[in-house]
């Protein structure tokens, strides 16, 4: 009799392991590390200085969805290039690639999360489902063509990150400034640039075979461009922080975070350049190429992060002063 009663938890334990294996599967191939993009939903009540539950619940919402539209296109960008990426030594970890998750279960996936972002989406409001719809054409359109075309590759993914700020605010009917928007497109688009003279330069460090689009670029034209971006964001987001007489943000002292954005700016300028890029090939090699996107070099950059926290102490700081009234 205990022998028979071991044999059952014996089975009933392995079905556990089973079963959270396969879930942990399926949650790698919705890449949740890439869901750090969907942050960008809460800055509309931040930069609005509307921070309550409402606002924050409604931009939950629009984290969750965003996570669910752009985890639906991994899938089906994995189940798509699932042959080529078995071909590649990274990708072919991937667990579609690997064989841990099937196509078919795979292809529900993508199914049920669009569907379900679209659905929940256009019942919060109009406003978030069309920006959720317009992201979800967006993804097609980039995938289908808008990558492989030099500089409008940049530009989609500079307009995806205007889509979820837009997606945020529709979340929490919050009307954002102009300055904002602008601002957001510009930070968007020194990301996107940095991102492609990352993978130029770590292609030509590894010997790699670059995507299609990286051979219409060059480090000379993506510093030109870079230029121009910069110096946009930096002054868009001066132009915001000013305060309501530009019609920008709620009070002036903003300005005070300012020297945040410059330092962040040049930072990140500085783990993208070149040569920094050389001093970090040798641990990106040994990595098998994980850190490739200089988004991961980012995160393991302390004085980015050290940056970022103090960035929203000081924002918050500057938001309960003038709740107080100290400040106006």
């Amino acid at each position: 009799m205990d022998s028979r009663r071991t044999s059952v938890v014996e089975k009933s334990l392995t079905a556990i392991a089973t079963s959270s294996k396969k879930s942990a599967y399926y949650l790698a191939a919705m890449r949740p590390r890439q869901w750090t993009k969907n942050l960008v939903v809460f800055a509309a009540p931040l930069f609005a200085f509307s921070i309550n539950l409402q606002s924050l619940l409604g931009s939950l919402l629009a984290f969750v969805l965003f996570c669910c539209t752009s985890s639906s296109f991994y899938l089906i960008n994995d189940i798509a290039d699932v042959e080529s990426d078995r071909q590649h030594p990274v990708k072919c970890k991937r667990p579609i690639a690997a064989g841990l998750v099937s196509i078919r279960i795979a292809t529900g996936m993508a199914l049920v999360l669009l569907g379900s972002a679209l659905i929940f989406g256009w019942l919060r409001s109009p406003q978030l489902g069309a920006a959720i719809t317009a992201y979800a054409l967006l993804q097609i359109a980039y995938n289908l063509r808008l990558k492989r075309m030099v500089i409008l590759d940049i530009g989609a993914i500079a307009t995806g990150f205007v889509l979820r700020a837009c997606a945020g605010a529709a979340a929490t009917g919050i009307v954002l400034s102009a300055w904002f928007l602008v601002c957001t497109a510009m930070l968007a688009l020194f990301l996107g640039i940095e991102k492609r003279k990352a993978e130029l330069r770590l292609a030509q460090i590894k010997g790699n075979k670059p995507r299609s689009v990286l051979k219409y670029y060059s480090l000379p034209l993506l510093t030109r461009m870079e230029n121009v971006v910069t110096t946009g964001t930096v002054v868009t987001y001066a132009l915001w922080s000013a305060g309501p007489h530009l019609h920008g943000a709620s009070t002036s002292w903003m300005l005070i975070t300012l020297p945040f954005v410059l330092y962040g700016i040049f930072r990140y300028q500085l783990l993208s350049d070149p040569e920094e890029i050389i001093s970090y090939s040798d641990d990106i090699i040994e990595q098998s190429g994980r850190s490739e996107r200089p988004e991961e070099i980012l995160l393991r950059d302390l004085p980015i992060l050290v940056t970022v926290i103090g960035w929203i102490i000081t924002c918050f700081a500057i938001l309960w002063l003038k709740h107080q009234g100290l400040i106006d």
